[in-house]
């Protein structure tokens, strides 16, 4: 059931064309076949085997906006170990086809000319991976922001159990203010009266949304206002490892510095 369910996804992936306005990314339905979704469907949780995104990393203050989500973390074992015998056999299967390193790996050859120029300073390049169960509740939103800078890849699959939530999606959006775009910016969940909304990915059974981060990757979700909210979602992220990251600022920092001194030795030179 899993290979032929990890073939099919596969195919949809590698197949699916990538749109590069305001940054690269794809969407596409049906990303497992009929009857894999039906068993996804079958082993949701319930809500007390998942854990609110707060209260399972309270380290992380800036983490208090996630209060209305809720979180069966594949990485975390005292995440896993609330849920059911049963369900929990299910995504244990389902983490070791989907949050491990081939799914990544196709992951990252789909995007591999953007990663290419992220990463053309550095020698090697150390990647982490996460995958998450999510239900979002009623007042949940999350304000238009491009990521953190650990960040490399993420992609959303959506889990409704039909064609009601269609406006609920993921929705891309582009700065009211110029002054926002082309910069490494601070992680910062922006209010959304400070944006253009471009688009709202459709929020409809087995489809999934998947991006880079970029400096532009200014992505969001408007307030869930339904009292009976549950929108289901898996979330896979690719992140580089601290010491990676590290590295990177440090490359980024040499190469802007070389830059502005040939800048100034040309300045220089045409003076004389």
């Amino acid at each position: 059931m899993f290979l032929d369910a990890e073939l099919h996804v596969a195919y949809k992936i590698g197949n699916v064309p990538i749109s590069n306005f305001p940054f690269p990314h794809f969407y596409l339905e049906n990303i497992f076949p009929e009857d894999f979704y039906s068993k996804i469907q079958e082993n949701l949780l319930e809500k007390k085997e998942m854990t609110s995104m707060a209260d399972l990393y309270p380290q992380n203050t800036g983490l208090k906006a996630y209060k209305d989500r809720y979180v069966m973390d594949f990485t975390r074992a005292d995440s896993m170990k609330k849920v059911s015998k049963k369900k929990q056999e299910f995504w244990t299967a389902f983490g070791e086809s989907f949050s491990r390193g081939p799914f990544g790996n196709l992951i990252q050859s789909k995007f591999k000319r953007f990663l290419d120029m992220r990463f053309q300073y550095l020698e090697n390049v150390s990647f982490r991976h996460e995958m998450q169960l999510i239900n979002d509740k009623k007042n949940y939103f999350l304000g238009p922001h491009t990521d953190k800078p650990s960040k490399v890849i993420s992609v959303l699959i959506y889990l409704p159990k039909d064609f009601t939530q269609k406006d609920t999606g993921t929705s891309i959006y582009m700065p009211k203010d110029p002054e926002l775009l082309n910069k490494e910016l601070p992680h910062v969940h922006y209010p959304h009266e400070q944006f253009h909304k471009v688009i709202t990915m459709p929020f409809v059974p087995n489809s999934a949304f998947c991006f880079i981060k970029t400096n532009n990757s200014f992505h969001g979700v408007e307030k869930l206002a339904d009292e009976e909210t549950d929108r289901w979602s898996l979330q896979y992220n690719l992140h580089i490892t601290n010491e990676t990251l590290e590295k990177e600022i440090a490359a980024k920092n040499k190469h802007h510095n070389q830059k502005n001194e040939s800048a100034e030795k040309a300045k220089s030179n045409f003076s004389m």
